[in-house]
């Protein structure tokens, strides 16, 4: 793993930012715009994913970030969930779930790999920045 400089650079944080522009783009059209629970709930969700693994990084130790990782990665599990009730509902297509799907599965598995990764680090400080 190459040198970061900023959570910015992280490929997790950089796709989590994609999805929750699309979660948005999606939640903002159509009866699912009417559902304010749903709604809110897959954008929080969303959110949760990129603000984690920022604030995560920027604590400056790789315990603390780990655990922040992981509430991003169950985060990415609550998104993958929320997704399932978009779809039986009706407010998205099959193609439009399964795109989605397959983006935050992607997400959740660079951040199981970006945890291993920090979790297995001989340095017990900083090993990222």
């Amino acid at each position: 793993m190459g040198k970061i400089e900023r959570f910015e650079d992280l490929e997790a944080w950089k796709k989590a930012r994609i999805l929750t522009r699309d979660i948005y783009q999606i939640t903002g059209q159509g009866n699912i715009s009417k559902e304010f629970g749903l709604k809110d709930q897959l954008r929080r969700a969303a959110v949760s994913i990129m603000s984690n693994i920022a604030e995560g990084f920027e604590r400056g130790g790789n315990k603390e970030f780990v655990q922040f990782l992981s509430i991003a990665k169950g985060s990415a599990g609550e998104v993958r969930s929320q997704l399932y009730v978009t779809l039986d509902a009706g407010f998205i297509s099959q193609e439009v779930f399964e795109s989605l799907y397959q983006d935050t599965t992607k997400i959740g598995q660079l951040i199981g790999g970006l945890m291993k990764y920090l979790s297995e680090s001989k340095l017990k400080g900083i090993k990222y920045k």
